[in-house]
C-alpha cells in the first residue's frame, strides 16, 4: 500500500539550503511516502541554518497532515543517551570503563565478572537478546500491555545461551543497555530516568523529548503507527502507537522529535554533554564492525558519520552527526509496505555530505 504525499516543509533560514537549495528535502520524504510509507519527517541542521520537512498523513484513514514538528518513538537513539550518562558517571570518577558487573551488581548475571562496562557499551559482553519471542509474527508485542521491570528482561536473557565470550566479538544485543540502566541507578540511587532528564533533556532544553516509563502514550502532535497483518486473506493495518514501552527501557524507549535528537548530537559533538577524551572513547569502534560507545558508525562518501538507528513497533528513525559536529540530520518513518532503508541512506548521504 502506498499513500499519496501530503507535504509541509519549513525553512529557518534565508539562505540557499544545497544540495539544490535542500528542497530536494521535501522530494526525498515525498519518495519514501510513494514507496509504502504512512509518513515521514525530518530535520537537516548545517552550521546556523535548519531545514525541517513532513511528507504523508499522520493517520491512515484520515488527510490530516503528518506533523513537521510530531513526536515519535525513537527506538535504539534512547541508547545514545543512556551511554552519555554513563560516561559522564566515568568522567566524574563515580566508575570505571574496566569495572566488571559484578562489581557493580553481584549475581545479576552469570560470570558478570568477565563483563566490564565497556563491553555492554559496545556490545562485546556475550549477553543474548533479552526480546527474542516478545513479538508476533507481525511485529506486536504480544504483551504488549505489560509492565517489565528491567530484572525481568535481563532474566529472559540468562535462559539462553551466550553468544560468544565476553570481548572476543561483538553482536548487537539490547540486554547490554537494560544492564546499562540498572548500572547508572546503583551508581547515582536515581532510576536512570532521572539521570537522563538531569544530565541531558533539562540542560539542553529538550522539551519534547520523553522516557516515558509504563505510559502507553505518545503525547503531542504524532504520526501513527502501523504494522500490516493479514485477516481474510487481506493485508489491513493494526494502529500499534499505543504499548507500553518499559519492555524498552534504556535500551529504546525515548519519545522525541527530529529537533531535539539534533540538539542533542550537536551537543554531544560539540562537548558540551562529554569531556574530549570521553567523547573520543564514544566513537572509538575498537574492533567492532562500526559500533562505538553507544554510537553507531556510518561511512559516507565525505567521511564517517556518528549516531544511532532506531526501531520501535511501526517507527524507524534514522539520526546522524558530522564528525565535528556541524550537520545533523533526523528521518523518523512510520513504514508500512515497501522498503525505506535505502530512501533514508540517499537522504543522510545527501544532509551530511552538502
Amino acid at each position: 500500500m502506498s499513500l499519496s504525499a501530503t507535504p509541509a516543509v519549513t525553512a529557518t533560514a534565508a539562505a540557499d539550503a544545497s544540495p539544490s537549495g535542500r528542497t530536494s528535502l521535501q522530494a526525498m520524504l515525498d519518495k519514501i511516502v510513494a514507496g509504502g510509507a504512512v509518513a515521514a519527517i525530518a530535520e537537516v541542521r548545517d552550521g546556523d541554518k535548519t531545514w525541517r520537512a513532513a511528507s504523508g498523513r499522520a493517520k491512515m484513514n484520515n488527510a490530516q497532515p503528518a506533523p513537521v514538528d510530531g513526536r515519535f518513538r525513537a527506538g535504539s537513539v534512547t541508547k545514545s543517551f543512556t551511554a552519555t550518562s554513563v560516561l559522564q558517571l566515568v568522567g566524574e570518577g563515580k566508575l570505571h570503563l574496566s569495572d566488571s558487573v559484578e562489581q557493580w551488581l553481584p549475581k545479576l548475571v552469570d560470570k558478570g565478572a568477565d563483563i566490564t562496562i565497556r563491553h555492554l557499551l559496545q556490545n562485546t559482553s556475550g549477553l543474548p537478546e533479552y526480546s527474542t519471542g516478545m513479538m508476533d509474527e507481525a511485529g506486536i508485542p504480544k504483551e504488549r500491555y505489560r509492565t517489565w521491570s528491567a530484572r525481568e528482561l535481563v532474566e529472559r536473557a540468562e535462559k539462553l545461551p551466550r553468544d560468544f565470550p565476553p570481548g572476543s566479538e561483538y553482536r548487537y544485543s539490547n540486554t547490554n543497555y537494560i544492564v546499562l540502566g540498572m548500572l547508572i541507578e546503583k551508581v547515582t540511587g536515581r532510576p536512570y530516568a532521572t539521570e537522563i532528564r538531569e544530565r541531558i533533556l533539562r540542560p539542553l532544553g529538550l522539551r519534547h523529548t520523553r522516557v516515558p516509563g509504563t505510559s502507553p502514550e505518545v503525547y503531542g502532535p504524532h504520526a501513527h503507527a502501523y504494522v500490516p497483518v493479514t485477516r481474510g486473506g487481506k493485508v489491513v493495518p493494526v494502529d500499534v502507537t499505543r504499548f507500553n514501552p518499559t519492555m524498552a527501557g534504556a535500551a529504546g524507549e525515548i519519545i522525541s522529535t527530529t529537533g531535539d535528537i539534533n540538539r542533542f548530537y550537536r551537543a554531544l559533538f560539540q562537548g558540551k554533554l562529554l569531556r574530549p577524551g570521553l567523547l573520543k572513547e564514544m566513537k572509538d569502534p575498537g574492533t567492532t564492525e562500526g559500533y562505538g560507545l553507544g554510537l553507531e558508525l556510518a561511512p559516507l562518501p565525505c567521511g564517517t558519520a556518528y549516531g544511532h538507528g532506531g526501531g520501535a513497533p511501526g517507527y524507524l528513525t534514522v539520526a546522524f552527526n558530522s564528525a565535528d559536529g556541524s550537520r545533523q540530520v533526523t528521518l523518523s518513518i512510520t513504514p508500512f509496505s515497501g522498503n525505506p532503508h535505502q530512501a533514508a541512506m540517499t537522504l543522510l548521504t545527501s544532509a551530511l555530505c552538502p
